[in-house]
């Protein structure tokens, strides 16, 4: 099956963190990497919430800025591969011991492909 974990944490803290401190996570996140590549698929990291544009659908109304207010912020996510929900979480907690603070939202994704009938109809080889 396939999951997302969607990676929550206060951009505010985040964002301070010195060009060190933010390669030494990396470099803990890239060991978590290695050990999962079999099950890694697509992983995003976003620029910071001042980048972003959001489009109210309601009122067609385009504003600066993320469009909910909150403690902590999507930063990126994952995509991958795993048998269970148990393993997903697997990863999650490894990636956790890695990059501490925030949360890891668990998700299973269905696949839509443009011209497809439904969730996984016309998968690329």
């Amino acid at each position: 099956m396939l999951y997302t974990l969607l990676c929550y944490h206060d951009e505010a803290v985040t964002t301070a963190w010195s060009d060190e401190e933010d390669a030494a996570v990396m470099k803990k996140l890239e060991e978590v990497h290695r050990r999962w590549a079999d099950h890694l698929r697509p992983v995003v990291r976003l620029m910071p919430t001042s980048a972003a544009t959001t489009l109210r659908k309601s009122d067609d109304v385009v504003l600066d800025g993320p469009f909910a207010e909150t403690k902590e912020q999507l930063l990126g996510f994952y995509m991958l591969e795993a048998e269970s929900l148990e393993t997903a979480l697997g990863l999650a907690r490894d990636l956790a011991q890695a990059n501490p603070g925030g949360a890891y939202e668990v998700r299973p994704v269905m696949l839509y492909y443009p011209g497809a009938t439904g969730p996984d109809d016309g998968r690329p080889d």
